[in-house]
């Protein structure tokens, strides 16, 4: 319709108005939210605005409720109002000062980047590759079931909430243990159910509406199960699971029942 109705010359003029119109729209409504929920209870340590509250995010899918599934469903207090920070994009964070692992010089690997995570990284002096296949942050188009670097490249590989999104998810967990270094470390993050012992999967499962029936997302391909760190074990790693202490919890709005899946080679 907008081709037949609209001459040629005015519809890039129509974009940039829409596309000016919707960044000012949630400017401001970024700022309602700061002015309404400003306040001391959370503090974010990506912008370090503190506020009462923050946005909730999250789908309500009847699995994910179901299954319990930790990561992933509807989640209260998980955005930040100021820099839209999420609550795993934090819990990482959080991890890594916590435990002084990012050092100057280190060779990283960010797969699928998160915005505010990606800047802190960026500035901390280290050597940074980000790669994914349509993330826009992401400066190297790449599928991690087929890296295109030398094996022992990496001193750490930070993915999160990528691997329920392969299909062969064993080909892309082969690829990241062959790419890191011996003794480096990685942080593997996943939406997985604590009530379910095995990974559900089925690839005759393919339809965007039957995949959030019974995945809990239109391009999720399965539901990982207490058996996700012996998949990560089956290709090589060592894993430790980890959980952000009381404190950091509440300070910066975390998800209580998140592990973090800190592995090694």
């Amino acid at each position: 319709m907008m081709k037949k109705i609209i001459p040629k010359r005015i519809r890039p003029l129509l974009v940039e108005t829409y596309i000016r119109f919707t960044g000012l729209t949630y400017r401001i409504y970024r700022l309602i939210y700061m002015f309404i929920w400003r306040g001391s209870k959370y503090t974010c340590p990506f912008c370090g605005h503190s506020f009462h509250k923050f946005l909730p995010i999250g789908f309500k899918f009847k699995v994910l409720k179901e299954k319990k599934i930790v990561g992933g469903g509807y989640r209260k207090n998980a955005i930040c109002p100021f820099c839209s920070s999420s609550d795993r994009e934090r819990l990482v964070y959080i991890f890594l000062k916590s435990n002084n692992l990012l050092k100057p010089r280190m060779r990283i690997f960010h797969v699928a980047p998160e915005r505010n995570l990606q800047k802190k990284i960026s500035e901390a002096g280290m050597e940074y590759f980000s790669a994914g296949l349509s993330n826009s942050l992401a400066n190297i188009r790449m599928d991690i079931q087929n890296i295109k670097f030398p094996s022992n490249y990496f001193d750490a590989i930070i993915c999160i909430h990528v691997l329920e999104h392969i299909v062969h998810d064993e080909k892309a967990m082969r690829e990241l243990y062959r790419v890191l270094k011996p003794e480096g470390w990685a942080i593997l993050q996943v939406p997985y159910s604590p009530i379910m012992e095995n990974t559900f999967e089925n690839p005759l499962i393919t339809g965007p509406k039957e995949r959030e029936k019974v995945f809990g997302q239109a391009d999720h391909v399965r539901i990982y199960g207490r058996d996700y760190q012996k998949r990560l074990q089956s290709v090589g790693f060592s894993v430790k699971q980890e959980k952000a202490d009381v404190n950091s919890i509440k300070n910066f709005a975390l998800n209580p029942d998140e592990i973090i899946f800190f592995c090694h080679k």
